[in-house]
């Protein structure tokens, strides 16, 4: 079997695959997603799983298999392909989703639908991993027609993301993609690696499970058939169970029914082998699924095998002994650092002959370093802020994978404790015509930030000048408005911010870098003031505007405005009040109406009384 270099495989989808089990025991994990990859719209295959369409899902372009009768499933007919326009790097990124392990599995055919007659060559990662030049589980034969391969990795971080890089002039291509939630204890090696399926097989049956047929597997594990891999030794034989196999789809790996009812033996004698294709310098999981089915074996010590592994005896196995007849034992075996490009597994009599009814078998793959969570969202931000075009491939994780160049413009390093970090950002020149996202200022490990030469707007938001940042270029755009208090408290010993129309005044510490021997350059800025070369700033004037001292002022004033504002309005309004409102009381003024009376009727009897003196005349009045 070769290697299937169509590295998309396992793509984005997320969860469980649609054709669940019968089985009474309830799956805690019942959704799943279908990708039907350069499709235009979404469709239901034969088994009732409906295929989404991925028009939403990434770019690239869509293309169709030159000889669709090859293939059973409208998914298997259409592809996704991504030229070397669209980037050195594609992805499919799968959001909100729950933390946890899912398999992704994908099907992948060249089918030289470009016409070049060459499969392409390309990397793939998953969550920042590099699973390397992607090879098919399948025999040559079958991949003629398209192949389902899969593996098994941990989301941490709520979003799945499927990378894929161009080499030379390739373009990687991919024809479906399946994302199933799984149980977290599944083939458990370790929380930091991911297990691609380099082999996985059924004995004694032909290939099914999804993709294939209708049997149920929870998993959505696809199993071949086992006589691609099995060597030709010996006479071999196909048993099948006569009843049910007990103890099958349960927790973790919910392993289903259809694997135990069938398994293959020797006749006449001799061992059981199976060559196993892998890659050097890897660890392999192998999973071992065996089940007493043969009803003339009905005691312990009546049939005992050994399993060897390269060569190395690495278990007896007497299975009725260990569970009884028809019941379903497995077991798992760890191969470190296999030097060879091939796993051999011998099945080697002891007892009777040897039996199995499958075989799994994964390349595990450690965890590749990844970028820390918070500069990741710094960065998508900045991505959307920038408008970043697509050509500049800002998919995925910004520096993983690390055999592989970051984004394009951003360099990476490692830190101390493992993490990879952003050190610079150089995308001068490109056409950017966004603002800088306030995010920025996530980027505490970032040394040089040039975005010179573009047609970037807005003001400069208040979290750049990061302490670790020494060099700032933001020339020959269109940013307005103060510079930022943070440029003078940090490490700045290169600034370039001409050719924009920022102002205020300068901050004294910005312009000490010329002075202690590095550069800057404030030309083009018609509102920036009080620097050697800058025009200086009006009274009360800072590097903001109005300095502290002069809003404080102009508070004063117009304090002291408003209060003499508001006592004239005050005065007035007593003055009217003075000429309006000067009426006595009614009993006041009937007083003062009969005291006028009196005094009018005093004044005429004093003028008779004078009148009467005058002639001599004297009344007199009798006295009563």
């Amino acid at each position: 079997m070769s290697p299937f270099p169509f590295s998309f495989f396992f793509l984005f989808l997320f969860f469980l695959p649609s054709s669940s089990s019968s089985s009474p025991l309830h799956y805690p994990y019942n959704f799943s997603l279908h990708i039907d990859c350069g499709s235009l719209s979404n469709s239901s295959d034969i088994f009732n799983t409906t295929w989404v369409s991925d028009r939403y899902f990434t770019g690239g372009s869509i293309s169709v298999v030159s000889e669709p009768l090859h293939f059973q499933h409208t998914q298997e007919k259409t592809l996704r392909y991504f030229p070397i326009s669209s980037g050195k790097k594609n992805c499919y990124i799968i959001p909100n989703l729950p933390l946890g392990k899912y398999q992704l599995r994908t099907f992948t055919v060249y089918d030289n639908y470009d016409g070049k007659g060459h499969s392409p060559s390309f990397d793939v990662s998953v969550e920042g991993t590099v699973v390397f030049q992607w090879r098919s589980p399948w025999h040559e034969s079958i991949t003629r027609s398209g192949a389902y391969s899969d593996l098994f990795v941990a989301v941490n971080d709520g979003e799945a993301d499927v990378c894929f890089y161009s080499i030379a002039t390739d373009s990687p291509v991919i024809g479906s993609i399946e994302v199933m939630q799984v149980d977290s204890g599944s083939y458990l090696v370790n929380d930091s690696s991911i297990l691609v399926n380099y082999g996985r097989f059924s004995s004694g049956s032909g290939q099914w499970g999804p993709g294939f047929t209708n049997d149920s597997d929870r998993f959505g594990r696809s199993w071949q058939s086992d006589a691609v891999f099995r060597a030709k030794i010996g006479g071999i034989k196909a048993i099948s169970a006569v009843k049910n196999v007990v103890n099958v789809d349960r927790p973790p790996n919910y392993f289903p029914m259809k694997l135990y009812l069938s398994a293959i033996t020797v006749v006449g004698g001799g061992f059981l082998e199976y060559i196993l294709p892998v890659d050097a310098k890897l660890d392999y999981l192998l999973w071992f699924h065996f089940a007493e089915i043969d009803v003339s074996v009905n005691k312990e010590g009546k049939r005992v095998f050994d399993v060897e592994v390269n060569g190395v005896n690495v278990s007896r196995v007497d299975i009725y002994k260990e569970v009884g007849s028809f019941a379903a034992y497995d077991f798992s075996y760890v191969v470190k650092n296999l030097s060879d490009t091939k796993l051999i597994v011998r099945l080697v009599p002891v007892v009777g002959a040897p039996v199995i009814c499958g075989l799994e078998n994964y390349a595990i793959i450690p965890d590749d370093l990844k970028t820390l969570p918070q500069q990741v969202v710094a960065m998508k931000a900045l991505k959307e802020s920038l408008k970043v075009p697509d050509r500049m491939g800002w998919n995925g994780d910004p520096c993983a994978p690390t055999s592989w160049d970051a984004w394009e413009g951003v360099t990476c390093h490692t830190t101390k404790n493992g993490s990879l970090v952003i050190s610079q950002i150089d995308l001068g020149s490109q056409g950017l015509k966004g603002y800088i996202s306030d995010q920025i200022g996530l980027l505490s490990n970032l040394v040089s930030l040039n975005l010179s030469s573009n047609s970037l707007g807005g003001s400069l938001p208040w979290g750049l000048g990061q302490k670790s940042l020494v060099k700032l270029d933001l020339s020959n755009n269109k940013f307005t408005g103060p510079l930022p208090d943070s440029l003078a408290s940090s490490a700045l010993q290169i600034v370039y911010l001409n050719g924009n129309a920022l102002e205020g005044l300068v901050p004294e510490e910005l312009l000490s870098i010329g002075v202690h021997g590095g550069a800057i350059d404030l030309s083009g800025n018609k509102g920036l003031c009080g620097g050697p070369t800058l025009p200086d700033c009006p009274l009360f004037w800072s590097k903001n505007g109005l300095s502290t001292a002069g809003k404080v002022a102009i508070g004063i004033s117009s304090l002291v405005f408003i209060s003499v504002v508001l006592l004239v309005a005050y005065i007035c309004y007593k003055r009217r009040q003075n000429d309006y409102d000067f009426g006595l009381p009614h009993e006041m003024m009937s007083l003062a109406a009969k005291r006028n009376r009196y005094q009018r009727q005093k004044s005429l009897m004093t003028l008779e009384m004078e009148s009467q003196h005058a002639k001599g005349f004297i009344p007199t009045y009798n006295a009563t």
